[in-house]
Formats: structure tokens, sequence, C-alpha cells
């Protein structure tokens, strides 16, 4: 099978978008523009990825260290024909070439699949717009060959009534391509070179030109201000939300639900309004979700109930838990089966067993809990020195009242009670009641201050 070179043309300073940061960088549904190009490009096994870089100096490959795309600098930036270009010594002549836009976002690996199945000649992926105000159009002859793209500036009257438009996106025999790219003019109302003028090339050359349509017309859709991207985000909001409602997802409104990422559920999950889904996200069966949480990388098995405003961060939590309302779980949290975290309750880099309650108000950090641990209301694990962590270990149907400071390293041993308001900082025996506090004093006679006048 012939390899795959790939092209992804961000050179664009994006002026409508008002900002500092080239236009390829800004997000959509929480990874950048040009990322989310660079991963539908990585889901066609190419051989070679080259990104064309322009405005914004080294930002666009900063953002892009660690992957394997080769970042090539376009200057100055003489269209987008110059830009492919500049692409071209990065790429072995006996490949195809597919050209894409690191600022059309959406576009579907299936889509491009579709285009791979022409085995050769130039592919061009056009489709039919309502309103094609703003694209190049497609001119066909008489028997429905394509003969030329023209760019709307240069469109006669005639031409502007097409409706078929050239998305830009396009596949070529890579020796064919730099031929054509090298006879590329600028005789133009924009005095820059078109990748779109290969067309007629090729129809000189008779090289078939063939064309493709995506699946969706969103997948087309390019982004040049904040007021695009917005839209396009919306957009893309609607179509996840139609994917989670066909799997069964009850969504209380479709219309109120952020994936930044990728959501998998199960059976008969429940989401409310206001969520937001970041990075991997795995909800089991019967999971239900309650207005406004933020869940980050977390898996949550089935039968667990997040009540509203949680937090959870790069956390596991087992089947038949009880999390929220107004929760955060941070990195490295494991919650065993049927454990409840209430409101206002923090837990990072922790292990809860089976059973084990912390229902009010504490913070638990680089904690082990056993089985059947009730954690009281202020409960505090005080596990930093100021340089250094330590590990706090509860061992399983250990009682600690409320309003505890346990300072790490300590350990309860197991079935032991730690009296409300204590500060344990040693060791304490298995099922015995360990408790610190001073004497209570009254001091008769004394008298609160008053404000001097």
């Amino acid at each position: 099978m012939t390899q795959l070179s790939v092209v992804i043309l961000a050179a664009g300073r994006g002026t409508r978008m008002h900002s500092d940061k080239p236009k390829v960088l800004h997000e959509l549904a929480g990874m950048s523009l040009v990322q989310r190009v660079l991963g539908s490009a990585h889901q066609l096994n190419a051989s070679r990825v080259c990104v064309v870089y322009g405005h914004g100096g080294d930002a666009v490959p900063k953002a892009l260290q660690g992957s394997d795309a080769i970042c090539v600098l376009q200057e100055p930036q003489l269209g987008t024909g110059h830009a492919v270009q500049q692409a071209m010594p990065h790429v072995g002549d006996d490949s195809q070439t597919l050209v894409l836009y690191g600022d059309v976002p959406l576009i579907q690996p299936a889509t491009l699949h579709q285009m791979q199945k022409y085995e050769s000649g130039l592919v061009l992926l056009t489709v039919n717009l309502a309103n094609p105000t703003g694209y190049g159009r497609i001119v066909r002859n008489n028997q429905g060959d394509v003969t030329a793209i023209v760019e709307e500036k240069d469109a006669s009257p005639e031409q502007r009534e097409i409706t078929e438009v050239n998305t830009g996106i396009l596949l070529a025999p890579t020796r064919l391509l730099k031929s054509w790219l090298g006879r590329l003019k600028n005789s133009n109302a924009q005095k820059e070179y078109y990748l779109t003028d290969i067309v007629g090339m090729a129809v000189e050359d008779g090289v078939t030109v063939q064309t493709a349509q995506p699946q969706h017309e969103w997948e087309i859709l390019g982004v040049n201000s904040k007021v695009q991207l917005a839209s396009l985000e919306r957009t893309w909001q609607m179509v996840e939300a139609e994917r989670l409602l066909t799997q069964g997802v009850t969504l209380a409104d479709p219309a109120r639900l952020d994936v930044r990422g990728k959501l998998e559920c199960g059976r008969d999950v429940e989401i409310d309004v206001g969520c937001i889904f970041e990075g991997k996200v795995t909800l089991g069966n019967r999971v239900r979700v309650g207005a406004y949480c933020v869940i980050k990388n977390a898996v949550i098995a089935d039968g667990s109930h997040i009540a509203p405003y949680t937090h959870i961060d790069g956390s596991t939590i087992g089947a038949e838990c009880r999390i929220g309302p107004y929760a955060r779980l941070r990195p490295g949290t494991m919650l065993h089966n049927e454990v409840h975290i209430g409101n206002f309750v923090e837990v990072k880099n922790s292990d809860i067993n089976r059973a084990s309650k912390a229902n009010h108000l504490s913070y638990i950090g680089d904690t082990t809990i056993g089985q059947r641990v009730n954690v009281g209301a202020g409960t505090i694990t005080c596990n930093y020195d100021g340089a250094n962590k330590h590990r706090t270990v509860i061992e399983d149907d250990a009682f600690i009242g409320s309003d505890t400071q346990l300072v790490a390293p300590v350990r309860v041993a197991r079935g032991a009670t730690i009296g409300a308001g204590s500060t344990i900082t040693r060791d304490t025996p298995e099922g015995e009641l360990t408790l610190s506090r001073s004497k209570q004093t009254t001091i008769s006679g004394w008298q609160r201050p008053v404000k001097k006048r």
C-alpha cells in the first residue's frame, strides 16, 4: 500500500481572533485546533506528518513537542501553495500527500479514509453549501468533470452561483504534487500562490480529478474568529450529546453538557445539567452525576452517585459510592466500594477502603484508610511538614472523632477510637480510646474588650 504523508497548514495569523496566541492553538473541546487535526492524521497511520507554521514564533512547535510531527516554518506567508511547498523537502516522492488545515479541527478520519479509496489521481474534498459565500467554487464541464477551482474573489457572477465548494482538503500523488507546486504563479488579486491552481494543471496533464464529500457539513467548518470558535464548540458538544443519547445515557439537557476529552458510559447513566468531563472519563452502569460537576481523568464504577458541584480529578471510584455535594477528589485518590465522601471534604493521594466514611468538612491527604472507618467532621490529616509529605494510616473499624488532627507519620490501629478535638502525634493502640485535650478553664470576671470611641 502506498505510504501516506500529511501536511497540516497552520501558519495563519488569525487577525479576527484578536489574540496574541496563534489561531491554531486556541482550544475546542479541551484541545487545540491543530492538535485535533493532528489526532485525525494519526488515525490514518501516516508515515510522516508536517505542520507548516508561521505567525506566533515558536509557539506552535512548542505546543506540539512530544508528537512525531515535523514543524516547518513558512516565512513569509505567500499563500497556501507556497505553504505546501515548504513541506515538500520532508515528503518522499513515492508517497501520497494529504493536505489538511490546522483551523479546520473537526475533520473526521472516516471522511479522510473515504478519500484514500481512490487509488490514483487528484482527490478533492468538496461539499454543497446552501450559502457558499467565502469558499472557492468547483467548476465542472458539461460532462461533470472538474476543470478548475475558482476563488470567490476571482470568480465571475455566474461562478459565484455554484454551490459546490472546495474545502481545501486534497490528496495527491506526491511526485505529481511537487511538479504542480513548481509551476504555480501568483497572477491573482491577492498576489499569492494558490494551492487550488493545481487542479487546472492536473486537468491539463490528463490526470483524473476525483471528488469526495464529508459525512457531515460541520467537519469542514473553519475557525477565523471567536464567534466561529464558540459556534463550532456548541456544534461539537451537540454531536457528543447525540452520541451519548443514542447509547442510552440520560442527559437532563443536551445543550448544557461539555465533553472535553473522551467520555464512555455504561447502561442507565444519568447526567444532570452543567457537567464538564475532561480527559478520559469512564462511568459505569447506573452512575448518576449531579448538576455542575467537573470530572477529569476518572473511573467511576457501577451504581455510584456523584452529588452536585463535586470536582474529581485523577481518581478511581468503586461501586455504590456516594460523593458530595461540594466534594473534591484530587489526583491519586482511590475509593473502594461503598465509600461515602461528603460535603466540603477534600481527598488527595489517598486509598479509602470499603464502607468507610468522611461525611463533613475534612481534609484527607496521603492517607490509607481501612474498612468501615468513620472520619468525623473537621478531621485533618497533617501530612506536610513544610518540606516533605508523610503518610497517615487508619486501620479497619477505627472511629475518628470530630475536629481531630492526625499529625503524620502516624498510625491509628484497628478498632481504635480517637476522642473529638484531639491532636494525635503518636501511633495509637488497637481497640482503645485515645484523646488529647487541655483542661477546660473558666476565668471569672473576665470582660470582653470594648471598642474605643
